[in-house]
C-alpha cells in the first residue's frame, strides 16, 4: 500500500507513526476541508494588498499573480504528496522528524510557530484597524478591540475541531460570495461597455500604458508581497490529521486550490486592470472598493471592510488552529514544552493553542505601545516564517522522493508532477523571493538581516530541548496525560 516505509528485511511494510496524532477527533468533513482549502488561498493579499500592487505594477500584476500561484501550488501538491503517504496533524514538522530527524522537526516547528505567532499579532491589528473604519468604534482604542478579537476566536478554537471548521467554512463562504459576486458585477461591466466613473473600460487598458509602464523594478519587487498572500495553503496538512477520509478528501481539495487561484486571483486583477487604469487604484483602499465607490455603489466600503476583517479573523482563526497541532507533535517529542502536548476532553491540544495566544497578546500590548506601527513590526518576521515552512516541505518532499528511488518507502499514486525538477525549482524560487526582499531596502532588507538572529535563537534553543528530545526518543519520560 502507498504510504508506507518498506522495512530492509523484506517483512510486511510498516507505516511509521508520529505519536502527536493520537486522540484527535476525526470531525472535518469534506465541506469543511474545501474551504479550509479555498481560505487558505483567499485572503487578505488579495482583498485589500492587489490595490498597491497593481498602481506599481501595472496590468502585468496578473501574470505574476500566475506566476507566484504555480509555485504555491507546487507547495500544497507536495504536501498532499506527503499526506497521502501518511497523514498527520503533525503535518510537515512530523514528516521533517521522519525524512530530516528531529533536528529538522525542532527548526521547522519552531519557524512554523514564528510565522503564526506573528501573523497571529498583524491579524488581530488589522482587525483592530478594519473596526475603526465605523465611526461608533472609533473611540474604542486600538488594542481592547485586538483583545476583544482574540478572545473571540481563541473561544472557539477551544471548544472543538468541529466548531473551528465551521467558523472556517463561513469565513470563506463569505470571501468566496464576496469575489463571485463582484466577478459578476465585472464581466457585465465589460459585455454591457459600461464605463467606470468616467473611464472607458475594456481591455484596452491592459495595454494602454504598455507592459510595464512604472518599468521593470516594480514588478519584480511584488513578488514577494505575492508569495506572502498565498500564505496558510499549507493548513489543509495540519487539518488532514483530523479528517476520517483524507485519501478521498484530500487530493480533491488541493487539486482545487489551482483553478481558485486562476480564476479568483488571476480572474479578478484582470477584472480590475480591466475595468479602471492602473494608476487609478491605491495601496491604501482596497481595489474592489475602489471600482465600487467608482460606480456609486451605496456602502461599497462597508461591505468590503466587512469581507476584508472577515478574512484576517480567517486568517487568525487557522494561526491558532494549526500551531497548536504542530506544537502537541513537537510536545511528543520533547521539543517543544509538555504543556504545548495536553488536550481537553474536547480533543482539542489548547496547551499548543493557549501557547500562541500568549503571543497574540505581546501584541495586544504592541497595538497599546505602537499602535501605528505594529501591524508593519511583526509582518516582516512573518515573512521569514511563511518562506521557511514552505522550504521545509519541498525539502521533506525531495527527501521523500529519494527514498523511493531507493526502494525504502513507496510513493502514493497521487504525486506532485515532474518531480524532483519541480521541487528543486520551486526551492530556486525561494531563494530568488529572499534576493528580493534584500532588494527592497525599506523593510526587507531588514527583515534578512533578521535571519541570522533567528538562526542563532534555534541553535541556542536546540541545546536547551536535546535533552528531553534523547530521553523521549530513548523511551525514558512517560507519556502526554489522557485528553481531559
Amino acid at each position: 500500500m502507498s504510504g508506507q516505509t518498506m522495512p530492509r528485511d523484506g517483512g510486511t511494510p510498516v507505516p511509521p507513526t508520529d505519536a502527536g496524532d493520537a486522540g484527535y477527533s476525526k470531525s472535518l468533513r469534506a465541506r469543511h476541508i474545501n474551504m479550509i482549502a479555498i481560505g487558505g488561498a483567499i485572503g487578505t493579499g488579495l482583498f485589500l494588498g492587489a490595490g498597491g500592487r497593481l498602481h506599481d505594477a501595472g496590468p502585468v500584476l496578473a501574470l505574476v499573480y500566475a506566476v507566484c500561484g504555480v509555485f504555491a501550488f507546487f507547495v500544497v501538491r507536495a504536501l498532499g504528496e506527503l499526506i497521502l503517504h501518511r497523514p498527520s496533524s503533525g503535518s510537515f514538522v512530523s514528516y521533517a522528524r521522519e525524512f530530516m530527524g528531529e533536528k529538522g522537526a525542532y527548526a521547522g516547528g519552531w519557524l512554523y510557530f514564528l510565522n503564526w505567532g506573528t501573523t497571529g499579532v498583524a491579524d488581530i491589528t488589522a482587525i483592530a484597524m478594519y473596526t475603526h473604519y465605523w465611526a461608533v468604534f472609533s473611540d474604542v482604542p486600538q488594542w481592547v478591540l485586538a483583545l476583544a478579537a482574540l478572545a473571540v476566536v481563541l473561544a472557539v478554537n477551544m471548544i472543538s475541531v468541529r466548531i473551528f471548521g465551521e467558523m472556517e467554512f463561513w469565513f470563506a463562504i463569505v470571501k468566496v460570495a464576496a469575489l463571485v459576486a463582484f466577478m459578476l458585477v465585472g464581466v457585465g461591466l465589460l459585455v454591457a461597455g459600461h464605463d467606470v466613473g468616467g473611464h472607458d473600460s475594456g481591455p484596452h487598458l491592459l495595454v494602454a500604458d504598455g507592459l510595464l509602464p512604472n518599468g521593470l523594478l516594480p514588478v519584480v519587487l511584488v513578488v514577494q508581497g505575492i508569495v506572502f498572500a498565498y500564505a496558510a495553503v499549507e493548513l489543509v496538512g495540519v487539518a488532514a490529521g483530523e479528517t476520517a477520509e483524507p485519501e478521498r478528501i484530500m487530493p480533491r481539495a488541493i487539486n482545487s486550490i489551482m483553478w481558485r487561484i486562476g480564476v479568483f486571483y488571476v480572474g479578478s486583477v484582470l477584472l480590475l486592470a480591466m475595468l479602471l487604469p492602473h494608476g487609478a487604484y491605491t495601496a491604501g483602499e482596497s481595489p474592489f472598493v475602489t471600482v465600487l465607490t467608482e460606480l456609486g455603489v451605496p456602502a461599497a466600503g462597508d461591505v468590503m471592510n466587512l469581507v476584508v476583517l472577515t478574512a484576517a479573523m480567517s486568517s487568525l482563526n487557522s494561526g491558532l488552529y494549526s500551531t497548536g497541532r504542530i506544537l502537541r507533535s513537537m510536545a511528543v517529542a520533547g521539543s517543544a514544552p509538555r504543556f504545548a502536548g495536553v488536550m481537553s476532553r474536547s480533543r482539542v491540544p489548547y496547551g499548543g493553542i493557549l501557547m500562541t495566544s500568549g503571543v497574540c497578546v505581546l501584541g495586544v500590548g504592541l497595538n497599546y505601545a505602537v499602535p501605528a506601527r505594529a501591524f508593519e513590526i511583526v509582518l516582516n518576521f512573518a515573512a521569514i516564517g511563511i518562506l521557511s515552512t514552505w522550504g521545509m516541505i519541498m525539502l521533506c518532499h525531495l527527501l521523500f522522493w529519494r527514498q523511493a528511488r531507493a526502494g525504502l518507502v513507496e510513493r502514493p499514486v497521487y504525486r506532485l508532477p515532474a518531480a524532483p525538477w519541480t521541487t528543486l525549482a520551486t526551492l530556486g524560487f525561494f531563494a530568488v523571493v529572499l534576493f528580493l526582499m534584500w532588494l527592497d531596502e525599506e523593510a526587507g532588507r531588514a527583515t534578512v538581516m533578521c535571519v541570522p538572529v533567528i538562526a542563532a535563537g534555534l541553535v541556542a534553543g536546540w541545546f536547551v530541548v536535546r535533552g528531553r528530545v534523547r530521553a523521549v526518543a530513548a523511551g525514558e519520560r512517560e507519556a502526554l496525560p489522557e485528553p481531559g
